[in-house]
C-alpha cells in the first residue's frame, strides 16, 4: 500500500510543480518571445485555462471507465506536452503546450482522489489522502525552486525534467497500479452535465464556490507576478527567485502540516474568521517592504496562512454533499483552475497599469475580503465552531 501512496504523492507532485513552472521564468521567456508585461502571464494562465475546461468532463466522465487506463493516458499526454513546452518556439506555441498539459493535468488528478479510498483499506484512506495532498505543498518548497535553478542553466531543462520524469512515471503506473473498473451501480449512467445540478441549485454550495474562486483569485494574482516583481524591484536572478520560492513552498507545508493542531486549538469558525484577517492585512502591506527578506518573511506567513485555511476548505466543500464527492473534486479543480487563469490576466493588467505590485497586493486583499464577506452571507460558516475531526475530506 506505500507503494500506490508513493506513487499518487509523485504524479501530484509532479502536477503540482508543473502548475507554477512559469512563474519564476516569466522574466526570461518575455524576453526571448519578445511579448509584453500584460500578455506574458498567458504562459501560465493557457495550463490552468485548460485544467479548468477539462476537469468539469474528466471526473464525471472517468466514472465509467477504468481509472488506470484514464491515469495512464493522461500522465502519459502530461509528460509530452511539458516535453514539447521545451522546444517551444514562441509565445502560441508555448501557450498550446501549457494548455495539453493542463488538459492531461485534468484528466489524471482526479483519478488520484478517486483511487485512493478505491485501492486502499479504509484505516489508511484518511492518512494516504494527507500524504498525497503533501505532494502539492512539497512541489512548492522543492519542484517549482528545483525548476528555477535548472532554468537559471537554460530554460528548457525544467521541461524536459518534469517530462522525463513524468514518462517514468506513466510506465511505473502501468506496472504498478491495478485495474480500476467502473461499478455498475443505480445512477451511473447520469448524464455529465446533470450530476452538477444538486450543486447548482443549492445556495449553500453556490456561496462557497464563489468564495472558493475569489480565495484563488486573489492568492494566485499575488503569485503569478512574484518573479517579474522580484526581478525588477530587487534585480534577483533566476535561481535566486527559486530559493525564495524554497521559502514560501516550506511556509504552505508548515501550515499544512499544522492546520489540525491550529484548527483543534482556535476551532474551524475563528481559524478561517482570523485567517482571512490576516491574509488581507498581508496583501495590503506586502507591496511597501522594501527589502528582500521582509517581503521573503511576509510571503512564508501568507504561505502558511494559506497552508492551515485550505484542509479546512476543502472539508467545507467536500461535506456539502457527501454523495457526489467526485464531482465536487471536479467543481472545484475548474473553480480553481479558471481563477488562476484569471488572476494571470488580471495581474498582468494590475501590474503594467499601476506599475508594480501595490495594486495587486490591494486586488488580492479585495478578494479575500469578499470570499470572507461570501462564506458568511451564504451560512457555510454558521455551526463551524466545532473541531475540524468531525468533518474531514474523504
Amino acid at each position: 500500500m506505500n507503494k500506490l501512496t508513493s506513487i499518487f504523492f509523485l504524479i501530484m507532485f509532479l502536477i503540482g510543480t508543473d502548475t507554477f513552472l512559469i512563474s519564476p521564468l516569466i522574466p526570461t521567456l518575455q524576453s526571448m518571445f519578445q511579448v509584453s508585461t500584460e500578455v506574458s502571464g498567458w504562459m501560465m494562465g493557457a495550463y490552468t485555462l485548460g485544467a479548468a475546461l477539462f476537469a468539469l468532463v474528466a471526473g464525471p466522465l472517468s466514472d465509467g471507465l477504468n481509472r488506470k487506463k484514464v491515469m495512464l493516458a493522461g500522465m502519459t499526454g502530461f509528460a509530452v506536452s511539458t516535453l514539447l513546452c521545451g522546444f517551444a518556439t514562441g509565445f502560441w506555441s508555448m501557450c498550446l503546450f501549457r494548455f495539453l498539459a493542463g488538459v492531461s493535468a485534468a484528466f489524471t488528478a482526479p483519478q488520484v482522489w478517486a483511487a485512493v479510498p478505491s485501492l486502499l483499506p479504509a484505516p489508511k484512506i484518511a492518512k494516504a489522502m494527507g500524504i498525497v495532498y503533501a505532494g502539492l505543498a512539497v512541489s512548492q518548497a522543492l519542484g517549482v525552486p528545483i525548476g528555477s535553478m535548472l532554468a537559471a542553466v537554460h530554460w528548457q531543462y525544467p521541461f524536459f525534467a518534469i517530462g522525463i520524469c513524468s514518462l517514468l512515471l506513466a510506465a511505473v503506473i502501468f506496472v504498478a497500479v491495478p485495474d480500476m473498473k467502473p461499478s455498475q451501480v443505480p445512477g451511473a449512467k447520469t448524464p455529465i452535465f446533470q450530476r452538477y445540478v444538486p450543486l447548482l441549485t443549492s445556495g449553500r454550495a453556490r456561496g462557497t464556490f464563489l468564495a472558493y474562486f475569489f480565495i484563488h483569485l486573489g492568492s494566485n494574482a499575488a503569485f503569478a507576478f512574484l518573479g517579474k516583481w522580484m526581478t525588477d524591484r530587487f534585480h534577483l536572478s533566476v535561481d535566486q527567485i527559486g530559493y525564495m520560492m524554497i521559502l514560501l513552498g516550506l511556509g504552505n507545508l508548515a501550515g499544512s502540516m499544522g492546520s489540525g493542531y491550529v484548527s483543534g486549538v482556535l476551532n474551524r469558525f475563528n481559524t478561517m474568521v482570523i485567517g482571512f484577517v490576516l491574509l488581507i492585512a498581508a496583501f495590503v502591506s506586502l507591496p511597501h517592504f522594501t527589502s528582500v527578506s521582509a517581503v521573503a518573511g511576509a510571503y512564508f506567513v501568507i504561505f502558511a496562512l494559506l497552508g492551515i485555511m485550505f484542509p479546512l476548505i476543502i472539508g467545507i466543500l467536500t461535506s456539502l454533499n457527501p454523495s457526489i464527492r467526485g464531482t465536487i473534486s471536479s467543481l472545484s479543480t475548474s473553480t480553481m483552475n479558471a481563477a488562476t487563469t484569471l488572476a494571470s490576466w488580471i495581474a498582468g493588467m494590475l501590474y503594467v497599469l499601476f506599475n508594480g505590485f501595490s495594486a495587486i497586493g490591494i486586488f488580492a486583499a479585495v478578494c479575500f475580503a469578499g470570499a470572507l464577506f461570501i462564506f458568511a452571507l451564504s451560512g457555510v460558516l454558521a455551526g463551524e465552531t466545532g473541531t475540524t475531526a468531525e468533518k474531514k475530506p474523504a
